[in-house]
């Protein structure tokens, strides 16, 4: 059976994925740039708070910066996600197209996806970490301190959602005006790493993989099932190897 994955993990997780193989045995960053983290705020725009980060695009109707689509195309490449490729219509409260990062966004979102990446790496003890940045870590307490600072940006409080024929739901609201993207971030990473869905975070091992996952039942070894094939045929050649 599936485990469902809720929202904040789902942040948590994406953002460390931004981190990735290439598909020709290096490993790619999907932040590289504010064009790199304007496509991937877009793509994410249900899973964040209303206005989180950027600022609200004032431009004319069909007018668009040089560097922009008119809708995102998601590039999940060697995600493996059934929206691979998928178009991201756009809205307009600052998530869709709306929302054009900053080079000041790019470099907190990439010190908390630093951070974020380190108590990931934490988490998965005793298990090795992604080998994408294993050797560069940044120390447990530099990262809680940081991830810490990072959610300070936008002060939260709690809200009570109670809607006709459903229960009672607690969700966090910024306390003034609109959220931080970066501090909507760190907030999704400090709800995912103290809850249960933590003990189910791995790094996958299989060959060229550097992906974290989730794991989604019991016996799951692989962030998904190309890397089981990948690291059986290695073993494979291990054993055969071994014999001649």
């Amino acid at each position: 059976m599936r485990e469902p994955i809720s929202r904040d993990s789902r942040l948590a997780l994406d953002l460390a994925l931004t981190i990735r193989h290439d598909g020709h045995g290096g490993v790619a960053d999907d932040l590289t740039d504010a064009v790199g983290l304007t496509r991937w705020v877009r793509a994410h725009h249900d899973l964040l708070p209303p206005a989180a980060g950027g600022r609200a695009d004032h431009r004319a109707p069909g007018q668009r910066a040089d560097h922009e689509d008119s809708a995102v195309v998601v590039r999940r490449a060697d995600r493996g996600d059934a929206a691979a490729g998928a178009t991201q219509p756009a809205d307009g409260d600052g998530r869709g197209v709306g929302f054009v990062a900053d080079a000041a966004q790019l470099t907190a979102v990439r010190e908390l996806r630093a951070a974020v990446r380190a108590l990931f790496a934490r988490a998965v003890r005793p298990g090795e970490p992604s080998p994408a940045d294993a050797a560069r870590l940044m120390p447990v307490p530099e990262a809680v301190r940081r991830l810490n600072e990072a959610a300070a940006r936008t002060p939260t409080v709690p809200v009570l959602d109670w809607p006709e024929g459903a229960g009672p739901v607690l969700r966090q609201q910024p306390a003034h005006g609109s959220a931080d993207l970066t501090a909507a971030l760190a907030h999704a990473a400090i709800a995912f790493l103290a809850s249960p869905d933590r003990d189910r975070l791995r790094a996958c091992h299989a060959p060229r993989c550097v992906r974290y996952f989730l794991k989604e039942h019991p016996r799951q070894e692989w962030c998904k099932p190309s890397c089981g094939n990948r690291a059986r045929v290695a073993r494979h050649h291990e054993r055969h190897k071994a014999t001649t």
